[in-house]
């Protein structure tokens, strides 16, 4: 049985050390700084943690757990859903505002900054992370078309097609709008709420049956 204790330490050192790296970078932060800020001593930091990169690494890692939290009520909820547009104008909105969220930003321009010296890290984050919840959106959307409730030829575009179209431009804006930079919820769920009926506009079943009636009328132009 783990001592009580080690579980508390090592929950110290970890939320030390994310507050430390997100705040100063990498580079700035030192193990000394994160066991003044844990309150714990050096040696206890080094107990837990082999070195400064492994810290990094588990830090980095455990966010995975918000995008694997976010595919699993996607999953659930995208199942057979009674009203699919609502559906996906709610979750819609929760991957804005997730995707969104000052931390998890903070976090993704670490690791794009620390890239180079994690080469390894950023490829499994983004496995864990984007692109897990892709993977998710593509084989919802493929048990939806083959139940009749979408028209989705290419399941892994039209889930990166409605990632894009939901929070593309609110993303980039974030990533680039530095720390002061202030969230509009009532934008991103506007935002939000647009993608998803740009997506429905394509993908819908009353498109596809719309288009194919048109291209089943004779041409009376001959």
């Amino acid at each position: 049985m783990v001592d009580p204790r080690v579980i508390r330490s090592q929950a110290a050192i970890l939320e030390a050390a994310t507050t430390l790296f997100l705040r100063n970078g990498y580079v700035a932060t030192t193990m000394d700084d994160i066991a003044e800020t844990a309150n714990v001593s050096k040696r206890t930091v080094y107990n837990n943690f082999a070195d400064k990169d492994a810290l990094f690494r588990e830090v980095v890692m455990a966010a995975t757990g918000i995008a694997e939290a976010f595919a699993a009520d996607a999953a659930a909820e995208l199942a057979d859903p009674d009203d699919l547009p609502a559906a996906l104008f709610a979750l819609a909105r929760r991957l804005a505002e997730g995707a969104t969220d000052p931390r998890v930003v903070q976090l993704r321009r670490l690791l794009i900054g620390e890239a180079h010296r994690f080469p390894d890290l950023a490829a499994e984050y983004y496995r864990l992370a984007p692109g897990r919840v892709m993977a998710t959106l593509a084989a919802a959307l493929e048990a939806l078309a083959a139940r009749g409730r979408l028209h989705v030829p290419d399941p892994a575009r039209a889930a990166e097609q409605l990632a894009f179209l939901v929070l593309g431009p609110a993303l980039d804006r974030a990533m680039f709008g530095g720390r002061r930079a202030r969230r509009d919820t009532a934008a991103l769920a506007r935002a939000a709420d647009d993608g998803v009926r740009a997506f429905l506009a394509v993908y819908s079943v009353e498109r596809k049956r719309a288009v194919g009636e048109r291209e089943a009328e004779p041409d009376d132009r001959e």
